[in-house]
């Protein structure tokens, strides 16, 4: 394992999924969450993706609901070229970097997907997401709590052996309590996915589909951590 605080090529290190082929599988994820954002006018709007990836979110944001810039930060450093590569003439900017901080009180909306189990040192990352949003800012953050879950070890040794970041399982009330007592106002809700999920892939982490199904219908979230408007 690496730590959080040092850039890397790819974090996503299975030899038989690149990130291209995780970017396909989260896309109706992105919906998802683009329709449980609250703030309906984003035109004015400066909108940060916490743990872009290869960009594609802001992009497929960006076309559902246009905003005035975008910056997606990561530390995967090849995957950050690849979002630069495919931004065209967008208002998007993509940095792989350690200290996202540097980018004070510049963001009205902040949002990430399956990052924050990734994450050790949760109240060092609630800080840096405080320092970057503008007062009244709003943080969304997708997470999936396994703790009640029969494949919740299985799960984290299938993370840890394929990724240069360790899994960690918070629970929903240290998530809550670390944001609340950064000042953050904290809100919650259950995600309930759409259509069909898909179980064709042979190996996702779960020992059995119903783990995969409860992940999916009862463990999954999403949270909004609302700043006070100073």
């Amino acid at each position: 394992m690496i730590q959080e605080d040092k850039l890397y090529d790819v974090w996503w290190q299975n030899r038989d999924e690149g990130e291209q082929q995780m970017e396909e599988r989260h896309k109706r994820g992105w919906q998802e969450v683009i329709n449980l954002i609250q703030e309906q006018d984003l035109s004015n709007k400066a909108i940060l993706d916490f743990g872009c990836n290869q960009g594609g979110f802001l992009r497929h944001l960006y076309q559902d609901k246009p905003f005035k810039e975008g910056l997606g930060i990561d530390l995967a450093q090849q995957s950050i070229d690849v979002a630069i590569s495919r931004k065209g003439d967008l208002p998007l900017t993509y940095v792989a970097t350690t200290t996202p901080e540097q980018f004070a009180n510049r963001f009205d909306v902040a949002i990430s997907q399956a990052v924050i189990y990734l994450i050790k040192d949760l109240k060092n990352h609630a800080w840096k997401v405080k320092q970057m949003l503008k007062p009244g800012g709003v943080y969304y953050a997708t997470y999936t709590d396994l703790n009640d879950n029969p494949s919740l070890q299985h799960f984290t040794e299938w993370i840890n052996q394929n990724s240069l970041v360790e899994s960690n399982a918070h629970t929903l009330d240290f998530i809550a309590e670390t944001f609340a007592a950064e000042g953050f106002q904290v809100e919650i809700q259950r995600r309930n996915p759409r259509g069909f999920i898909d179980i064709s892939r042979t190996e996702d982490g779960f020992l059995r589909i119903a783990d995969r199904l409860k992940a999916s219908y009862e463990q999954a979230y999403i949270f909004r951590f609302v700043l006070a408007d100073e």
